[in-house]
């Protein structure tokens, strides 16, 4: 039996011990809040600022003023988020579907495999192939991933969310308290402009995804790791326990099936496209329903700009970690002995509204589109 590293073995505690990110709870709760009409949404909305590395301190003291009148702006945004008709989330379900080969492909720009080699051959290290990286030490892997991706994809992600409140307050960044829902927009504005920003998102997230994936020798262009990358984004923009509990579930089904080596010979070009189209019309729904705190004038510029980078940071996270069990698991499988990760058992987060959350389960698409269906492969162990 291969035994891990010191350094593997480091890494794997701390898999154990992982958690989602602080930032990433506090954007959620931030979106959530607002919508619900919470009187202390703007003192949330400066916590979830605080604990963005790099946020302007600025911008969250400026919320601190305007808490002032957070219970009315947050009775008013209720009633902006009444007045979005449920045929706003099915247009911008459909607006994200429709878009989403197009995403694809920008999604992939510039990840390249041959990239990957060349960084480990020019660090000295045995690579021939991407395969060949899952079998050096982990240190190696670690030692030429690029830097920074745990803040330029948020980062990014808050400049859409940003631009989107802009485009949904009509640019009333200064609007004073009492306009109310007369400075509220139409719901076809609304709905453009969230889809637009859910498109980004989904686009930023794949992409992100993909860079890590490969990082770890895994291609996302295998029809496999597609699956697998949906997966990850899918538990990365989860916010209710249930949508957390399935998402966790499916990426749990998958490690096993892929340590155990099992074969995909169901999982064709059409098999994929439809799971890929149907994932991107739940991921505009769920989107579209935790983004209604963007309806506010002036804040909703702040709230969108603090949720999308919690909503990227939380699916780099969650790839991050995600990919790093997998890689370790394929190489020293008897370490599932020792899982005791959220990836086995998904830790009961606080109470949530689920209404305000999409369920998704990617294996779930993939049965009723055709593919192999592991959700009722009953094993005694989870991976």
């Amino acid at each position: 039996m291969t035994t891990p590293s010191a350094y593997e073995l480091d890494a794997w505690k701390n898999i154990q011990k992982h958690r989602s990110p602080m930032a990433a709870q506090a954007g959620h709760a931030v979106a959530d809040n607002v919508v619900k009409g919470a009187a202390k949404m703007g003192q949330a909305a400066k916590k979830g600022l605080d604990r963005v590395p790099g946020a302007s301190s600025t911008l969250a003291k400026g919320l601190g003023g305007l808490s002032k009148g957070a219970g009315f702006v947050g009775e008013k945004a209720k009633k902006v988020g009444d007045q979005v008709p449920e045929g706003a989330v099915n247009w911008g379900k459909e607006a994200v579907a429709s878009t989403q080969k197009s995403l694809a492909k920008a999604a992939r720009v510039g990840l390249s495999p041959e990239a990957v080699v060349k960084r480990h051959q020019k660090n000295g290290h045995a690579v021939k192939n991407l395969l060949d990286v899952r079998s050096l030490d982990l240190e190696l892997v670690d030692a030429v991933k690029p830097r920074g991706r745990q803040w330029i994809y948020p980062a990014l992600g808050a400049v859409s969310g940003g631009a989107a409140g802009l485009a949904i307050t009509g640019g009333e960044a200064a609007v004073t308290l009492s306009a109310g829902v007369a400075a509220a927009p139409t719901a076809g504005v609304i709905a453009g402009s969230i889809a637009a920003d859910a498109a980004a998102v989904l686009t930023m997230s794949s992409r992100a995804v993909g860079e890590i994936a490969l990082s770890y020798g895994y291609d996302p262009e295998e029809p496999v790791e597609k699956i697998f990358s949906m997966s990850v984004i899918n538990a990365g923009s989860a916010i209710s326990s249930a949508s957390k509990f399935a998402a966790f579930r499916d990426i749990s089904k998958l490690t096993q099936a892929m340590v155990r080596g099992g074969t995909w010979k169901t999982l064709n070009q059409s098999i994929i496209s439809r799971v890929t189209a149907q994932f991107a019309k739940l991921f505009g729904v769920r989107f579209t329903r935790q983004s209604l705190g963007k309806l506010i004038p002036a804040v909703g510029i702040v709230v969108g700009g603090a949720f999308n980078w919690s909503n990227l940071e939380s699916v780099v996270d969650t790839a991050e970690v995600a990919y790093r069990r997998r890689f370790l698991l394929e190489k020293y499988p008897h370490l599932a002995e020792d899982d005791s990760s959220e990836f086995t058992e998904p830790a009961p987060t606080e109470a949530s509204d689920e209404s305000k959350d999409q369920t998704i389960s990617v294996l779930e698409e993939l049965a009723e589109a055709g593919g192999p269906d592991l959700l009722q492969e009953h094993d005694s162990k989870s991976v």
